[in-house]
């Protein structure tokens, strides 16, 4: 009997929940990345979902590109999110990894131009080993590139910089000067929140 009565109980608690579907900021062109249910729309808000660069834009060769998504706002059935961060897997940067050769990475956060903080981290991959002054120059020549790149442009055009990697050319171009350089990759980001005034 007590088995019977958790069944109908959990059937019941289905029945109430509705199912939503979950799309990309705008950045992304609003695409559809998947579903979610609930019972209260209230409680969607803040939960974070997953899809790949590849998976958006419907292109196998960036499957590495892992994103998140925080929805923000429900509308009917439709929730929406907005972008909250990016890794690339594990498998990707191992495949980066040559011998001989060094592996910088630089950290940076910083502002963009409406308010958005956020961490970035940038890993510079040579094509010979690099010595400590050649590593100092690079660091410090992608922090203040990627700085700049933030500080000057909104978050929409932060994010698009650094998922497609548009961002990872222009430090190229800086680190190139410096030392042979075989890539350079925005491994990974984080949304740390809005200044007060866009937050209002």
């Amino acid at each position: 009997m007590a088995r019977k009565k958790q069944t109908g109980r959990r059937v019941e608690g289905w029945k109430a929940k509705t199912w939503y579907k979950v799309n990309a900021p705008e950045t992304f062109n609003s695409i559809y990345i998947g579903d979610t249910i609930s019972a209260d729309t209230e409680n969607m808000i803040g939960r974070v979902m997953n899809a790949t660069l590849g998976e958006i834009n419907n292109d196998y060769g960036k499957q590495h590109v892992k994103m998140k998504f925080r929805i923000n706002r429900v509308a009917g059935d439709a929730a929406y999110t907005e972008f909250v961060g990016h890794e690339l897997t594990k498998d990707y940067l191992r495949s980066l990894v040559k011998r001989r050769s060094s592996r910088i990475d630089s950290h940076v956060i910083a502002t963009t131009k409406d308010g958005v903080r956020l961490h970035m981290t940038v890993t510079c991959y040579t094509l010979m080993a690099a010595d400590s002054s050649h590593i100092h120059e690079i660091r410090k020549r992608i922090s203040e590139r990627a700085t700049a790149f933030i500080a000057e442009n909104d978050w929409n055009t932060v994010v698009e910089g650094m998922v497609t990697g548009g961002l990872a050319k222009e430090m190229m171009a800086d680190s190139k000067a410096v030392f042979p350089v075989r890539r350079i990759e925005v491994i990974k980001s984080k949304f740390l929140g809005r200044t007060q005034a866009q937050a209002a």
